[in-house]
Order: structure tokens, then sequence, then C-alpha cells
């Protein structure tokens, strides 16, 4: 089998969650099957970058020129819901979220970029992987795309390697500076916690991260706040290993990484009732309403002053982190192109 697959968001120096997904499906199916040829796909603007990232011999690069896919080969995957403007004879594309078209999360220019390729992807493809049954949702009922050609895949998590170290008081959020992750109201309950806890923000600045960072300037609290800005591996997983507590009360989210992450490094998690992530959560995480930051408040107090509710939150979550892994995912994705090209 010979697959061709878009991989210009697997690199970076940033990764954002679409990256790490696409990064684990390249080298993931390409490790899980040698006996196939995969075509890694970069658009002109980050093909020297693609140059960069680890090829297996039974792997190369292309790039797209044109918006032409490469030709002799079975089967396209886009991985962030866009296609070639030339039509493949098989395609697939996965869909990570649609908060474009149900929230003004981004600049209107943005919005209609966006929103037109994810049309024209969802007319276009074949077969289409959702990573979550609410993204699967909104892919049927916002694209009108009948439920039949629609496979729903989750993410993975990788558990972190290293030794042990001593747990701080440290409520932590990771994700981007911006309006969609619900960071304002995350301070404002933040304000009511214990003088001896931290509020730690890892990620880099998106859309809305003047007024975030302009709130917290005027914060009481102020010095009990860092933004640390975005994290390379290590060092994330180093900060996971120290918090006590992770916090993410987002608006809108296709899955969630960040709260299986969490979840995997032992630390308990409070996050939104709504969208993707009750789903990922499941029952070992904390939910709130995240439009009402007293809510948040009292479920951060909670988390703060209770050890027993932490203790059990922690052994949840990781018994929940351990059912996603991305070596399933990898598996479940090669199952859907054997489906389409039976």
């Amino acid at each position: 089998m010979r697959i061709a697959l878009d991989a210009t968001y697997s690199v970076g120096d940033h990764l954002s969650g679409v990256g790490v997904y696409s990064r684990e499906m390249l080298l993931g199916l390409a490790q899980a099957h040698p006996e196939s040829r995969f075509l890694f796909c970069f658009r002109p603007h980050r093909f020297l970058r693609g140059l960069r990232l680890p090829v297996p011999r039974n792997a190369s690069r292309r790039i797209l020129i044109g918006e032409r896919p490469p030709r002799l080969t079975d089967l396209f995957h886009g991985l962030n819901q866009r296609l070639p403007h030339e039509r493949h004879r098989r395609a697939v594309s996965t869909f990570h979220d649609l908060f474009v078209l149900t929230g003004e999360y981004s600049t209107a220019e943005f919005r209609r970029h966006f929103a037109a390729q994810a049309r024209d992807a969802a007319e276009r493809s074949d077969l289409i992987i959702t990573v979550s049954a609410f993204t699967a949702g909104q892919v049927e009922q916002l694209l009108g795309v009948a439920r039949e050609r629609i496979r729903v895949i989750p993410h993975g998590v990788r558990l972190p390697a290293g030794d042990r170290v001593a747990r701080e008081k440290i409520i932590l959020h990771v994700g981007a500076i911006q309006k969609r992750k619900n960071i304002t109201r995350l301070v404002e309950a933040f304000e009511n916690t214990g003088p001896d806890w931290r509020l730690v923000l890892a990620g880099s600045a998106g859309y809305g991260a003047e007024d975030v960072l302009s709130r917290i300037a005027e914060s009481r609290r102020r010095t009990d706040i860092e933004v640390l800005g975005y994290l390379p591996g290590a060092g994330l997983a180093d900060l996971y290993r120290r918090t006590s507590v992770f916090a993410f009360p987002s608006l809108d989210e296709g899955f969630g990484m960040p709260v299986l992450e969490a979840m995997a490094s032992g630390v308990p998690v409070l996050t939104s009732n709504r969208s993707a992530l009750p789903e990922v959560a499941g029952d070992a995480a904390l939910l709130v309403d995240p439009l009402d930051s007293e809510a948040i408040g009292n479920a951060l107090r909670r988390l703060t002053e209770d050890d027993q509710l932490r203790r059990e939150l922690i052994e949840r979550g990781l018994r929940r982190a351990a059912g996603f892994t991305w070596e399933e995912s990898v598996r479940k994705t090669w199952a859907v192109y054997e489906e389409l090209l039976r």
C-alpha cells in the first residue's frame, strides 16, 4: 500500500495538539507497517523545516506543489481537515474541532478561511476521522456529513518518563493564552484560593491574549501568577511532575489533549462540562460550568484543600489515561485505510 499524508503541521518549534497528532500518525503508521510506503507531504512554506523530521526507511518527503496530491498513491490523508485542491482517487481527512463555526475565538479572516477549507474537505473526503464523538456530531450537524462516513478515533497520550519529584502548590494550565481557553475566568477563580498557591500558565500567546494578560496584570494575586510561554516537551513534563492541580476550564475543545497529559502525570484535573471535555475526562475529573467563575473557584478550593479528593482523582486519572494510546489510534487509522481500499 502507498499512502500519502499531509505532514505540514508536524514540524515547528511550538507544536500544537494537531502537530503532536500529525507526528504520532506519520511515524506510528510507518513503524507499524514496514511493508507499505509512505509519502510525507509538506506544503512549500514548511518543506525546509520538514527536512529536520526523522523519516523512516519506508517513507520519503514530497512537496505539495500547486495543491496537487502525489500521483501513484492509493490514498491521501489530510491530517488537519484540509485536502489539496486537486482530487485524489481516495481521500481521508481528520477533523479535530469546529470552534471556528461556533464562536468568535479567532479573527474573522481566519474563520472564513478555515471554514472554507473544512467544508471543502468534508465534501470531498471519502471517509472522515474525528477525534471525539462530540466533533463527529458537529461534522454531521454543521457540515451535513452523513454519519456513516465518519469514524471516531481518539487521540492517545504518552506516559511520562522520569523520577518522581515533590509536588508543589501549583495550579497549572497548559494551552495557548487565548480567549477560547477561558483563562480570564480561571484567574478570577484563582484569586480566591489559599495564599500559598501559585497559578502557572504554560502556552504561547493566541487570539485575545492581550485581554488575558491585562487581567493578570490587574489581579490582586499578580505576584502568584506565572506566565511561562510555550514549554518544550522536557520542560512541560517536569512541570506536570511538580504540579498539584490541573485546571482546564476551556470554552470549546474538539478533544483536550492536556487533560490526558495531566492525568497520565498523576495530577488531579478540573475541566469543563461542555464540548468534548466530559467525553475525554469521564469520571476522572471535576467538571464545572466554564461560564461560572464562582463554580470554577469553588472547585479549585475543593481540590486545593481536600487531600483525599486529590488522591481519588489521581487514581481515576491514571486509569483513564491508560485507556488512550497512540498505538491504538494508529491501529484504528490503518483500519480506516483498509476499509476504504477494500
